[in-house]
């Protein structure tokens, strides 16, 4: 079993911060300093090297570091298996979650709650990040499990098809161009244009297809570049650029026609989700809610959809 220090140190070099550590493990700074202190005497060498500019493992902290993970990532496992011996439902852990935006706001809470009411001992954390940043949280193993799109596959992961979602083009009822009986690639290309932040999982899309139809993005008027689904639909409800954005993000908007659909013909906007692990990675809890997700997304997913999403950086 792992010692309150050993979790403590494990906290502060994966935020490399004693402050951030504090935060998390709703400690004092002053208690982690003491609990980082107790293993540098007991090991008898420095794990951390301070600067101006923060802290870095000393190469024996790396080396503690590395062993530490796998011990705790090793009585995860015990922890888990053994609550199961009493029952299925027994069932405890905890399992970390990094979706991309779409996923953690619109698809993942319902399925989420569904899974919690099953398994009421296990403990979910779900991160709602760009598709760049889940795929270097699986990488640094700082989550179990990234559900996001994929366009180029790694060979350090494994992937498992989960949904399907649709990108559409959308503005205010205002802006002129609603008025039109078609609307063209070449008027996409003139109008202002409201996008996504580099790293998106949504302009990654968005590329694609036009680069599919001869368009770069380069090409396009862009006004305004914004970071997450929630702030780029609520900018599009206040102006009169056009933008894209997960149908599932503007359902309501679109029903009460606070927003408006612009189809161009022979042009789609798809994308497909996976759940994404570390291959080698068969953590029992992770496979298990997997496994429910799917079959919910089947069947008919729970109604309820109450879960507190980690909001997007920046």
């Amino acid at each position: 079993m792992l010692s309150t220090s050993h979790r403590v140190f494990l906290e502060v070099a994966a935020h490399l911060s004693f402050s951030r550590a504090a935060k998390s493990l709703f400690m004092s700074q002053p208690a982690v300093s003491r609990h980082i202190k107790l293993l540098e005497e007991q090991y008898k060498f420095a794990l951390f090297a301070r600067s101006a500019n923060g802290i870095q493992l000393t190469s024996v902290g790396e080396k503690v570091y590395s062993y530490l993970a796998e011990a705790q990532e090793l009585q995860r496992k015990i922890d888990y298996e053994i609550s199961t011996l009493q029952s299925e439902q027994a069932a405890k852990g905890n399992l970390l979650i990094g979706a991309s935006t779409t996923v953690s706001l619109y698809i993942i809470p319902a399925l989420v709650s569904g899974f919690l009411q099953e398994f009421k001992k296990v403990f979910i954390r779900v991160v709602n990040r760009n598709m760049e940043h889940v795929i270097h949280a699986l990488m640094n193993k700082e989550i179990d499990l990234g559900i996001v799109e994929v366009d180029n596959k790694l060979g350090a992961f494994s992937y498992d098809y989960f949904t399907s979602d649709r990108i559409i083009v959308v503005c205010s009822p205002l802006n002129p161009i609603t008025r039109k009986d078609t609307f063209t690639l070449d008027d996409l290309v003139k109008a202002p244009i409201a996008l996504r932040e580099n790293g998106s999982g949504t302009l990654a899309v968005v590329q694609r297809e036009l680069d599919k139809a001869g368009v770069s993005i380069s090409d396009l008027n862009t006004q305004v570049r914004l970071g997450g689904t929630e702030a780029l639909k609520n900018y599009l409800l206040t102006d009169r650029c056009i933008g894209f954005v997960p149908q599932r993000a503007v359902a309501k908007e679109l029903a009460s026609g606070e927003l408006v659909e612009l189809t161009i013909p022979g042009l789609t906007f798809e994308r497909d989700f996976f759940f994404v692990r570390r291959k080698g990675d068969d953590f029992e809890l992770t496979k298990r809610f997997i496994r429910f997700c799917k079959q919910q997304t089947v069947t008919g997913s729970p109604s309820s959809s109450s879960l507190n999403v980690v909001p997007e950086a920046g």
